[in-house]
């Protein structure tokens, strides 16, 4: 199992256009939509922090350092990039009689923008989404990407997990399979996810670009598991009449794809019988995702950005501006627009 296949299927062809990406962390802009104001009382405090060219963990634990709690008494709702400038809420569990200057928290590359208390602990994944802001450099086609913004902006792209899940030459996905076949031992719990979590993206993936290669990305087979757009609510529908087929074309429902692990399948009939067949392939990967304490989920296969934009710098620069709903990547938009390389 040396060789998985990653060259995932391009839902508009491969792009002609090239750019350079992240050339220094401000290229590079995520800010965070909790989608909830803090309340202004309670024993947890809310915490809005910029920070440049660090993660999230990393943040988290200087945090726990500052104020002189535990570790695990500092959460948030999502990692960020450590390469870029980003803006994100972390949230402290801290007696409501004792006060600190949240102000002193941080340094150049850290800084406090708010702080408000909270009845509740922000947990992960309790977020609406984020915004984008990306600086491209040395765009080969500046017309040719204006063209793919528009026409990404019609059709949305394939809800792909990005690279940043599978680590390092795709590090995260073979420790994860070492790690559920019991030839790796890996006690940190928090790596322990990553790693399995890597191993059931790829096999989402898989089964996305499949789907794509197949021509079967834009119709509804009897049985589908599908999702009400801006939620996480799905159901099946046996045999999709007028109305769920219009439903489906203007956008209001999506398609969805399995995050393998114990349980029935949700689709049923074709749906279900393609699905299968599309695992049979990789039985062994998805017989090692049952062993694990995960519970079988589904996962929209269609990404829309929202309010895709473009404003150019010059002839070969520009801005690129959306935004996206949380657990979405900013990559997977990207890569069906033009295809980036870093500075060496």
């Amino acid at each position: 199992m040396t060789n998985l296949p990653i060259d995932f299927t391009y839902l508009h062809d491969t792009p002609k256009c090239e750019a350079l990406i992240r050339s220094c962390p401000e290229d590079f802009q995520v800010i965070e939509q909790l989608g909830f104001e803090p309340e202004g009382q309670g024993e947890h405090v809310f915490l809005y922090i910029r920070k440049r060219g660090e993660n999230t963990d990393w943040v988290a634990r200087q945090l726990a350092n500052f104020a002189q709690i535990s570790p695990r008494d500092v959460s948030y709702a999502g990692k960020k990039d450590r390469h870029a400038v980003t803006e994100q809420w972390f949230c402290v569990k801290f007696p409501i009689k004792r006060n600190l200057n949240w102000k002193l928290f941080g340094g150049d590359s850290v800084e406090v923008l708010k702080a408000v208390r909270h009845p509740r602990k922000l947990r992960l994944g309790t977020l609406k989404g984020n915004t984008f802001k990306l600086r491209l450099r040395q765009v080969s086609d500046m017309d040719e990407l204006k063209a793919r913004v528009e026409l990404v902006s019609k059709t949305g792209v394939p809800n792909y997990f990005g690279e940043q899940r599978f680590g390092h030459d795709y590090g995260n996905l073979y420790k994860g399979i070492s790690l559920l076949k019991g030839e790796l031992q890996e006690r940190q719990r928090n790596k322990k996810g990553i790693y399995i979590s890597a191993v059931r993206s790829w096999l989402f993936n898989q089964l996305l670009s499949s789907r794509i290669k197949l021509e079967l990305w834009n119709g509804l087979l009897d049985g589908d598991a599908l999702m009400i757009s801006g939620s996480q609510s799905c159901f099946v529908e046996e045999q999709a009449d007028n109305e769920l087929r219009e439903r489906f074309s203007c956008g209001a429902l999506t398609l969805t794809g399995p995050l393998w692990g114990r349980g029935d399948m949700m689709p049923t009939g074709v749906a279900e019988k393609w699905e299968r067949d599309q695992l049979s392939v990789w039985s062994d990967i998805s017989d090692l995702l049952e062993n694990v304490s995960l519970k079988q989920e589904r996962r929209a296969l269609k990404l829309q950005p929202e309010d895709l934009s473009v404003e150019s710098i010059s002839d070969t620069e520009c801005w690129l501006e959306f935004g996206l709903t949380s657990g979405s990547f900013a990559t997977s938009v990207l890569r069906e627009l033009c295809i980036t390389s870093v500075p060496e």
